[in-house]
């Protein structure tokens, strides 16, 4: 876990300087642990819904910024300003026409 904190971090500082692999490799793994945090954020803010395509569609509508700012929460743990940017993305008009798009019902 700490080692993917610093790869976050050392992203975050040097993506200008990295190779594309690199960076790529970086932001696969910084999307993959967003994914854990906002899946039980939407599980616990949006309660009957089906988390994973909800999970999905904010990431996907998320910067890079704020997926790496998101995935810190699987090292730091989640608090009140990892909840605000999550439901920020999560309100933003094409992360909702996403969510209706893939017809997210109740569970």
């Amino acid at each position: 876990m700490r080692s993917l904190a610093f790869l976050v971090a050392l992203t975050g500082l040097c993506a200008c300087q990295m190779s594309a692999p690199l960076q790529q490799s970086a932001e696969e793994v910084a999307r993959g642990q967003a994914k854990t945090v906002v899946n039980t954020v939407v599980e616990s803010k949006m309660p009957g819904l089906n988390a994973a395509p909800v999970t999905d569609c904010i990431i996907d509508n998320a910067s890079m910024n704020e997926v790496f700012t998101i995935a810190k929460a699987t090292v730091t743990g989640i608090d009140d300003s990892t909840v605000s940017t999550v439901m920020d993305v999560a309100k933003r008009p094409d992360t909702v026409t996403c969510i209706a798009k893939n017809k997210l019902g109740l569970n």
